[in-house]
């Protein structure tokens, strides 16, 4: 196990704790499970932990009031969404936490602490979400692509039935084949 936590460089190991200390953020995942920061919700998601690991290696002696600005601006930005549940400070803190663990070259702590939090993942993501319906995805664009998918759909219904008329009538004096191989006739048949 020592040697497995060796072989990942102190960057990797930062680059893990960020996306765990963000996956298990609530605010962040109701963000992006509804959308707020539109059709690109999860590559946002995913981009803010390059670009919140990138600030830590690019900036000297982050406090953690810094790190909460940036992040406040973050979701302000990308999100549309104000973070005003006390969590803000608290993500910074993890954050600034796990990056001096690694910098100090702690990082069998760093990857213990990772697995808890992704163990409370899943957990997380229960509590804070509503379950949604799937009439809810993508409010904008739905009307125009249900009537489309709508469309499509009885196109293919009346092709599959003019094919299955045309090729699936049996001769008239071959009058077993039908109930084989024909379904339409043997539901028709009454026994």
């Amino acid at each position: 196990h020592k040697m497995a936590a060796a072989r990942l460089s102190t960057r990797e190991v930062f680059a893990e704790g960020v996306r765990a200390v963000l996956e298990t953020w609530p605010v962040l995942q109701i963000a992006v499970d509804n959308g707020f920061g539109g059709a690109y919700s999860q590559q946002k998601a995913d981009w803010m932990v390059d670009v919140v690991q990138q600030y830590f290696h690019d900036n000297a002696d982050l406090q953690p009031c810094e790190v909460e600005d940036f992040l406040a601006e973050l979701m302000n930005n990308e999100f549309d969404t104000v973070v005003d549940d006390g969590s803000l400070s608290q993500v910074a803190l993890q954050l600034s936490g796990f990056f001096e663990q690694c910098e100090r070259g702690q990082l069998a702590e760093v990857r213990a602490r990772i697995t808890q939090l992704s163990q409370r993942k899943g957990t997380a993501r229960v509590t804070a979400v509503p379950a949604k319906s799937p009439g809810q995805e993508e409010e904008e664009d739905s009307s125009s692509e249900e009537e489309e998918e709508a469309e499509a759909m009885e196109c293919e219904v009346g092709a599959a039935a003019g094919v299955s008329t045309q090729t699936h009538t049996p001769p008239e004096d071959n009058a077993p084949a039908p109930e084989t191989e024909d379904g339409w006739t043997v539901v028709r048949k009454k026994k």
